[in-house]
């Protein structure tokens, strides 16, 4: 079993390296500037605009309230549902992972890629809602595998690329729930929990042993638990996954900020240090010499936008099969809550995890170093810093909570993104798969509870990787529509041009919605 998966793990990192180092961080980037350059960095022209439409529109009940129509969900539920899954562990775990890989400069490049992801995020959902269609259940379906068969395979001679790249990207999508959206989630829940909460009578009772490694009594407890919790919700569908996710995520993300902003100001001697530590080690001097001490820079950026994307998904292609689920009629519109995704993924809260750790003096901000145990210990030990009374580790109980609600809601979040991936693979016998998968995804929470190698993160870092390429080359073909379609809203709504609208490639969907939009006023 050892040497399994010691070769597993030989072949899962040659492929993750290229997937990632050779051509992932380049694509990846490329397709966020090309997108930003070719809509005039609407990100940055039009910020006024988005804001309002996103977090402005908070107390419009056409954004906030929820929608008998069993299609669709409301358009705060889908960006709650799709920060669901993706403020998570790589929020807490992930960055500061990414500053014990890369140092603080790899924080630099989680912005650099969030700055750009933004309109990656946005082309992706814009897309999305172009392109999607209604399931057999009468429910929205949309995604990555519709846009690259209908967008990509309706160009001359690329019908057969763009449907075996739609099969490639739903097969890892699937793969990746499992890993980056079911196990890798628990097993942090589980590690994080015990240890914070020991239970003695619990935690003594081993029920085996894997090398240095134990698993007890109180993990299989723990991983019981969750399994019943995510089953109750998650077999509920789409409907109640949303409203758990527009429940919990505004509490939790305003609650982690809040006690992170604490932290930070009661630091803040550390602040300007800290943003100097980030600017100075995003480009060593070594690196410039090339040869072995450029290997130093090529891991800074590589966690910084690996981790960046862990944490936003923003060029995965994954949130989108929840946006598409919106009650939304103009594509742009979802696009433009794509945008404050990431920002408020990555600029608000990864920058507040970072600060938090660089200015508490658990990290030396010259060399990088720390002494803390894991990355998130790392996170722990900085809370620590001012919510600790005597032996009494506040911080740490923080944390471990924290981590559990993040991994929660994230696991809840990609079993829709899991079963809408099968759906489209099973085609006509979509909703017994569906079923199928769902029981399958819900018994899996238990090995990851148990699991004691860090193999299936691993592998679900790789299939991350492997289901953004299809995406992002579906996006890069498919980028003159966008243009188009954004071009169409711009002067429509911000310039008020009287233009037909451009909603959606179906012809009846198109109609349906530009008579809606006609009557209602709909803005």
């Amino acid at each position: 079993m050892e040497t399994f998966l010691d070769n597993l793990t030989a072949i899962n990192d040659a492929v993750n390296d290229f997937v990632w180092v050779k051509i992932g961080i380049v694509i990846l980037i490329g397709t966020g500037i090309l997108m930003t350059v070719m809509t005039r960095f609407f990100q940055v022209t039009h910020v006024k605009h988005w804001w309002k439409k996103t977090i402005g529109g908070m107390f419009d009940s056409k954004v906030t309230a929820h929608t008998s129509d069993k299609a669709s969900i409301s358009q705060f539920q889908a960006l709650c549902t799709a920060l669901a899954a993706t403020v998570g562990v790589g929020n807490i775990a992930g960055v500061s992972a990414a500053i014990m890989a890369g140092g603080p400069g790899a924080v630099f490049w989680m912005w650099i890629a969030a700055f750009f992801g933004m309109m990656t995020n946005f082309s992706e959902n814009t897309l999305g809602i172009y392109y999607r269609r209604k399931n057999i259940d009468g429910e929205w379906s949309g995604g990555a595998m519709y846009y690259l068969q209908d967008g990509l395979g309706g160009y001359p001679h690329m019908k057969k690329v763009g449907k075996v790249l739609a099969v490639l990207f739903a097969v890892f999508a699937t793969l990746a729930s499992f890993g980056i959206g079911n196990m890798g989630q628990v097993n942090k829940i589980v590690i994080n929990l015990t240890n914070a909460f020991d239970i003695k009578a619990l935690s003594s009772r081993v029920l085996y042993t894997d090398g240095d490694a134990s698993v007890t009594l109180y993990m299989l407890i723990v991983g019981l638990v969750l399994m019943v919790l995510v089953g109750v919700v998650a077999l509920g569908g789409i409907k109640r996954i949303a409203v758990v996710a527009e429940t919990i995520v505004p509490v939790m993300v305003v609650l982690f900020v809040t006690g992170s902003l604490i932290i930070i100001l009661a630091n803040f001697k550390g602040i300007i240090p800290a943003f100097a530590s980030i600017f100075s080690m995003a480009f060593t001097k070594q690196a410039a010499w090339g040869g072995a001490t450029g290997v130093a820079f090529k891991t800074i950026i590589t966690q910084g936008c690996k981790r960046g994307v862990f944490s936003n998904e923003a060029g995965l292609g994954s949130s989108v099969m929840v946006h598409s689920n919106s009650n939304v009629k103009e594509p742009v519109k979802q696009g433009m809550w794509g945008i404050f995704e990431v920002f408020a993924d990555t600029m608000v809260v990864c920058t507040m995890t970072a600060l938090t750790v660089l200015t508490s003096g658990v990290i030396d901000l010259k060399t990088g170093l720390t002494t803390s145990d894991s990355d998130a210990t790392l996170v722990a030990d900085a809370f620590n810093t001012i919510f600790k009374i005597g032996k009494f580790e506040i911080g740490k109980y923080f944390i471990a909570i924290a981590i559990l609600v993040f991994a929660f809601t994230t696991i809840l979040g990609w079993s829709h993104y899991g079963s809408k991936a099968v759906e489209y693979l099973a085609g006509k016998n979509a909703r017994t798969a569906v079923m199928v998968y769902k029981i399958i995804f819900v018994l899996m929470i238990l090995s990851g509870a148990l699991m004691t190698s860090s193999i299936a993160w691993d592998i679900s870092d790789t299939f991350n990787g492997m289901m953004m390429i299809p995406n992002l080359i579906g996006v890069i073909a498919l980028s003159p529509i966008v243009v188009k379609i954004t071009a169409n809203y711009v002067a429509r709504k911000i310039k008020g041009e009287k233009i037909d609208p451009m909603l959606s490639y179906d012809s009846d969907i198109q109609d349906e919605h530009a008579k809606v939009i006609l009557e209602t006023g709909e803005d």
